[in-house]
């Protein structure tokens, strides 16, 4: 007889959680679902066959279901406690970024982790994206030299982002479940961390600039200082028009810049525009399914180092309360 396919549970039938759900399903696993929009769950089901959904959470914390993984889909409000839930249980998680809301929950998240010896694999899944990886691979092997400056934008209308539904109605939209610029866009400080090192100061304004109606900030601009000399400024936006998502690096040699549309990365070492540039195929799911796999792999015992830990989302929020505390008190922030 052959082996059952892996039963997953996620948590969150929002738009990420229901990509996860299509992923999932596309390589054989047996689907449950959660969320406390019944539409959104329709929305699941249709589809992907369920064996299981729900709009109670008690419904699937005192569920006989055996589950060999759990992918946490929901608002950030609720990471800590539904991943404390799964990891006690010995259940191998898939946690969307990013961990919570706070550094002090995702300490507490860690260590809850590190005490029971859980398996958590952690979706910043630009990790995962081909041209970003070329990009960390010729940084790290310094083929123009050692990096000087580093620019990251990410700007793209929170309008735009989920057309199906209206943008107020979006987590995104509320501070109480975790929504905003600096948390929702965690990813571009994650991939600073994951290419350059943990940044040792940081200078910020975190702000509300647009007529959007939402409680949560939509600017965020910081100037971070790294060991050794190398400075990047962040830009991330809610209100940008066309989107933009790109990271250039100044090196001693030229210059290395990534792209998501065009989908490309470029190296300049001349004086004028005369740019080197390598193209890239595939679509933005390719990045969720790699991370999918990856989540599979360990449900099956054969994943030893995971992409993304829970140490490196607790490394972002660190980064994220420097970025607050220079907001509030209007200097620059060691970050500890």
């Amino acid at each position: 007889m052959p082996p059952k396919s892996p039963l997953v549970l996620v948590l969150g039938a929002g738009s990420v959680g229901r990509r996860h759900i299509q992923n999932l399903a596309a390589d054989g696993c047996r689907l449950c679902a959660f969320d406390p929009r019944e539409d959104r769950l329709a929305e699941a089901a249709a589809g992907t066959p369920l064996v299981f959904a729900s709009t109670e959470f008690s419904d699937f914390e005192e569920c006989p279901l055996e589950f060999d993984g759990v992918v946490i889909a929901s608002p950030p409000s609720f990471h800590v406690k539904q991943l404390k839930w799964a990891v006690s249980r010995g259940i191998p998680v898939l946690l969307e970024k990013p961990l919570s809301k706070t550094a002090s929950e995702a300490e507490d998240a860690s260590r809850a982790v590190r005490a029971m010896r859980g398996r958590v694999l952690l979706g910043y899944t630009y990790r995962w994206w081909g041209p970003l990886r070329d990009f960390r691979e010729l940084l790290r092997s310094a083929v123009v030299g050692r990096p000087i400056h580093v620019q990251c934008v990410m700007s793209a209308h929170l309008a735009d982002w989920h057309p199906w539904e209206a943008y107020t109605d979006f987590f995104m939209a509320s501070s109480e479940l975790g929504g905003g610029a600096l948390l929702d866009e965690s990813h571009f400080i994650d991939l600073l961390l994951w290419i350059f090192g943990m940044p040792s100061e940081v200078q910020a304004s975190v702000r509300r600039l647009s007529a959007l109606r939402i409680e949560t900030d939509d600017n965020v601009d910081a100037i971070l200082d790294f060991p050794g000399g190398l400075r990047a400024t962040l830009h991330l936006d809610l209100y940008g028009r066309p989107h933009e998502k790109w990271i250039r690096a100044t090196c001693e040699g030229g210059s290395i810049h990534w792209s998501f549309d065009p989908n490309e990365v470029s190296v300049c070492t001349a004086a004028g525009h005369e740019w080197s540039r390598q193209a890239y195929g595939g679509v933005r799911n390719d990045m969720f399914l790699a991370c999918s796999r990856e989540f599979m792999a360990m449900m099956r015992g054969e994943c030893s180092e995971p992409t993304c830990t829970i140490d490196d989302g607790l490394a972002v929020l660190r980064v994220v309360e420097a970025i607050r505390r220079s907001e509030s008190g209007g200097r620059r922030e060691v970050i500890q």
